[in-house]
């Protein structure tokens, strides 16, 4: 049978946190295209989870509770396990404190029903309108975390990092590994990285915030410092895995010749500089020369071998072609 001729099973996973004022509203949003409401009581100290069993009537509601507070990416995770193992085929994952809109869900998962992207998750940046809201810390602190995770993730296209309204597939789940992805503030960012590392096609959703009374548990000041070491971690072993483990290509060449070319005119360039202070006496062209034309060269092969990073996007969706091969082994 064609997938296409099949109806997804939509689940929306709401990690619950400090949220009880604001829960039963943002489930009640939730359009008719859901099958399945995962809310999961991350040890919520206001006992979100009992409360949503006690005055929620939506029959699709599955109250889960984690036995410790894991953050908010060990919360969804707890979602996704449990929807995997209840046969869900896409995964959204919305925040319960009223700060994105429900009415939205549609918009996430079509391109995914439609087999175009693997993983949709929102965009803030989209319209410049909606910003104006948004506190000039968080705007500032979303600009740089997304210029990191566009090279730790390799999807450059990508804006707002941080943006927790996302929706995945069943198919690019289950290759991913969901023990070793971050837990707690992270967790956005790093999955990221690990859908890249599988190779799934993935797309932003414009879309608007809202900002009320509801209290954000992202700090951006505390994070960014974590933020960074985890994004330089992860751009080392996605450069490692795809350009030198999986495979090698020209870029490969161009990224080790650079560094070493711009490494060796740096240091050179810098001890000359050195003895020079020393001795007094200036240094001649030929030693400039020699300093600086690796130092050139190596600028123009890493400048070279980025191109070529932003270029090796994944072009076919992971829904697709494990779809594509299923029919192909039924004839």
């Amino acid at each position: 049978m064609n997938i296409r001729d099949e109806k997804f099973k939509v689940a929306v996973v709401i990690p619950c946190y400090k949220v009880k004022e604001h829960i039963l509203s943002v489930i009640e949003k939730i359009g008719p295209e859901v099958d399945t409401i995962y809310a999961v009581d991350d040890k919520c100290p206001h006992n979100s989870g009992e409360y949503v069993i006690e005055h929620c009537q939506d029959t699709r509601v599955k109250v889960l509770f984690n036995e410790e507070n894991q953050g908010v990416g060990g919360a969804v995770l707890h979602g996704y396990r449990v929807g995997l193992d209840d046969g869900m085929d896409i995964f959204v994952k919305v925040d319960g404190d009223g700060q994105m809109d429900p009415g939205l869900v549609k918009y996430f998962i079509n391109p995914i029903i439609n087999m175009d992207v693997d993983y949709t998750k929102g965009n803030r940046f989209h319209d410049i309108d909606t910003l104006k809201p948004m506190p000039k810390i968080r705007l500032f602190g979303n600009a740089v975390l997304s210029f990191m995770t566009k090279f730790s993730s390799g999807y450059y296209h990508l804006f707002d990092p941080t943006n927790g309204y996302t929706a995945i597939s069943a198919v690019a789940l289950k290759k991913l590994p969901l023990e070793k992805i971050s837990k707690r503030y992270f967790f956005e960012s790093d999955i990221l990285f690990r859908l890249n590392i599988v190779g799934a096609k993935i797309c932003d959703i414009p879309m608007g915030a809202v900002y009320g009374d509801e209290e954000s548990n992202l700090n951006i000041k505390k994070i960014m410092v974590p933020f960074l070491k985890g994004n330089v971690k992860n751009l080392f072993k996605r450069i490692f895995y795809n350009y030198f483990l999986r495979g090698f290509s020209i870029a490969s060449v161009e990224l080790v010749l650079g560094t070493l070319l711009f490494l060796f005119g740096m240091i050179y360039g810098i001890s000359c500089w050195s003895e020079s202070v020393s001795s007094g006496l200036p240094a001649t062209s030929g030693t400039v020369m020699l300093a600086a034309l690796p130092i050139i060269l190596g600028v123009q092969l890493l400048l070279s071998f980025i191109q070529a990073d932003i270029e090796n996007q994944p072009r076919i969706s992971l829904t697709r072609l494990l779809s594509d091969r299923a029919n192909r082994s039924d004839y």
